[in-house]
């Protein structure tokens, strides 16, 4: 995993075996089992038509293919976004507080808000469905291997699913560790078995040409149009290159891809491409039927564990995002539990590992088969490359100060290739490309109402609040008795008085020796080196304010940071301390400032949200909750 420096930059990680292995476990999981379904999809849409499938055909779509890896992946992924890391990490979420950083106005911000948390349900879309689509493309296989124990691929898929997600609460580092040899045996014997195949027929290696790609493009017109929807699952998981940066850096990335795995794809590609043209009835299944009868089982097996780990990829980084949102402010508090007292980043979220694996089992059970699942796949992949496009159009133009023509000129074009891919996607919306579609719709809806609702509720609160300076004021004179001990009062804003030590007053008539005012606040960064953490304020005698800063990558651990304010000379005793925090009931005001079905949505989350004393991890037993009745 990567270290944080001083002042917050990721550290490269030094390029040794072990992480090389770790890159390939982890980072090209997903674009490494796409020769399972991307070729044999593509091939689909030609094998019906009169002309049947033929040279030109077979070399149109590996052009079509190496030129997106190529492109897309190579060029764009690899080379360019990359580069824009926020502080060691990437992924959407992060290119997003990047390209906020740089923009300047309200509505830009909010405009490349909603851009990359668009991004970001797309992913979970995407985290549904590659499950979906990996374990089916692989248990496939056991057609070619026994014929008859087809009627088993379904409940076999259904079973592997389960236990993938079953077993998701013990962390992934016990199990990480032999993700990479097995991605590395993966990535060889697929690449091993693509030029055995293409030395029997060479002719193939002509599609490292365009022109093969134009010639199709020509010919078929409306036909390889839509065969473009298709020829994208060729680079689904290239996300996942920027997003896992943070793990490893980007130079053991880069090298892995260039020097291994693109070659062993384009390998089997081709391959594969190779075989069709030998034997056009291969194209049933052309990735099993590429090595000997023999090699078919254990191709099954391999194939299987190596969709397990592209499957496992994605819900971690599913957990991760769905964190990063909560951070960031648009989702509400959800269970994060910590599967490795060493490695912050490996964390197991219940509520969104029961959704995934609900959403896995229904598209299994309703589309049956990988080739009708992936009509539903492209269109996640390519919304998440137009966003990330976007975005990063915003941070090389004003973070890293390129200029217009070189940035248009190259995300432009980059732009241009994803729109082309997303809209040769949108053709299959009637045959299940509203899969992501719908959810993404859904997802947004949730985070936009949670994120409206809470501006909406700190808006309240500062009408009904006392400001803080008028509080201090008027202390000396009030006679308030002080009792022993030490009241942490929790306050959503600093500069007024919290809403729980209003009502402890009012209703015990007391007030600490000891006080502080805790808010907690969350950067557009990572990861808040730990000598920033926390900033102490005195206000008044045995009076402080304590702020304490997170990144977007961190979960909060209230006692351990309280606990360091002793070196900023502040008393901190754990089992003296008593944190006071208000119990909102929260009502559908008379005159709502907010659409009702969004209100309905603020509602619903907000009562099923995790409680205050979980998320912060506060001792229960060291909480006094006191109730308030809100209207929004």
């Amino acid at each position: 995993m990567t270290t944080i420096a001083a002042h917050g930059a990721a550290k490269p990680s030094p390029l040794r075996l072990s992480v090389l292995l770790g890159v390939l476990g982890i980072v090209y999981g997903d674009i490494g089992t796409s020769p399972l379904y991307a070729f044999k999809a593509s091939m689909d849409h030609f094998s019906g038509t009169g002309a049947g499938v033929g040279e030109r055909e077979v070399l149109g779509i590996l052009s079509l293919i190496f030129w997106a890896l190529i492109l897309i992946v190579t060029a764009k992924y690899v080379l360019l976004v990359m580069r824009a890391d926020n502080r060691g990490e990437g992924g959407i979420l992060a290119l997003m507080a990047l390209a906020q950083r740089s923009a300047t106005g309200a509505r830009v911000r909010s405009v490349l808000a909603l851009v990359g948390i668009g991004g970001a349900c797309l992913f979970f879309g995407d985290g549904v469905i590659t499950p979906a689509i990996s374990v089916l493309s692989a248990v496939e296989g056991l057609e070619i291997a026994a014929p008859s124990l087809k009627q088993f691929v379904l409940p076999i898929s259904a079973v592997v699913i389960i236990l993938l997600f079953a077993v998701q609460y013990r962390g992934t580092g016990s199990v990480g560790r032999v993700f990479g040899p097995v991605m590395a045996v993966w990535f060889g014997v697929i690449g091993v078995l693509g030029l055995v195949e293409i030395a029997a027929n060479p002719v193939v290696l002509l599609a490292i040409s365009p022109w093969y790609a134009i010639v199709l493009m020509i010919h078929y017109k409306w036909l390889a149009f839509v065969a473009l929807g298709s020829v994208v699952l060729a680079v689904t998981g290239a996300e996942a290159l920027y997003a896992d940066m943070g793990h490893f850096g980007a130079p053991p990335i880069r090298y892995v891809w260039l020097l291994f795995v693109l070659p062993c794809l384009v390998a089997n590609y081709f391959g594969q491409g190779a075989l069709v043209l030998a034997d056009p009835k291969a194209l049933a299944n052309p990735f099993f039927l590429l090595g000997p009868d023999w090699l078919h089982l254990p191709m099954v097996i391999l194939a299987t564990a190596a969709t397990v780990i592209a499957s496992q990829a994605l819900i971690s980084g599913a957990y991760s995002v769905a964190r990063q949102c909560m951070q960031l402010g648009f989702l509400p508090r959800l269970t994060v539990r910590h599967t490795s007292a060493t490695e912050e980043g490996q964390i197991y979220v219940p509520q969104i590992n029961s959704a995934l694996m609900v959403g896995v089992l229904v598209l299994v059970f309703a589309f049956k088969t990988s080739d009708d699942l992936a009509a539903a796949y492209g269109i996640a992949v390519t919304g998440t490359f137009i966003c990330t496009c976007v975005l990063a159009i915003q941070v090389f133009r004003h973070q890293f100060h390129w200029s217009k023509a070189a940035t248009y000129g190259a995300f432009g074009f980059f732009f241009v290739i994803d729109a082309v891919f997303f809209a040769a996607n949108v053709l299959k919306v009637p045959e299940g490309g509203y899969v992501p579609l719908v959810l993404g719709a859904a997802l947004i809806a949730l985070m936009t109402s949670w994120k409206r609702g809470r501006a909406l509720l700190l808006s309240r609160w500062k009408q009904d609040s006392l400001p803080l300076t008028s509080f201090l004021a008027r202390l000396p004179q009030s006679r308030t008795v002080r009792v022993p001990g030490m009241a942490i009062f929790m306050t959503g804003n600093p500069d007024y008085v919290p809403n729980a030590l209003l009502h402890n007053l009012k209703h015990n008539k007391v007030l600490h020796e000891k006080v502080l005012f805790v808010t907690v606040t969350n950067d557009d960064v990572p990861e808040v080196p730990a000598a920033e953490r926390t900033t102490v304020a005195e206000l008044g005698p045995g009076i402080h304010r304590v702020t304490i800063r997170y990144g977007f990558m961190e979960s909060p651990n209230l006692p351990r940071d309280l606990a360091a304010l002793r070196e900023q000379g502040v008393g901190f005793e754990p089992m003296q301390a008593s944190y006071f925090l208000g119990r909102e009931t929260l009502v559908r005001a008379q005159a709502p400032k907010m659409p009702l079905w969004r209100l309905w949505l603020f509602l619903v989350m907000a009562r099923n949200a995790v409680p205050a004393t979980e998320f912060f991890r506060i001792p229960s037993d060291r909480v006094v909750e006191l109730g308030v009745r809100v209207a929004i």
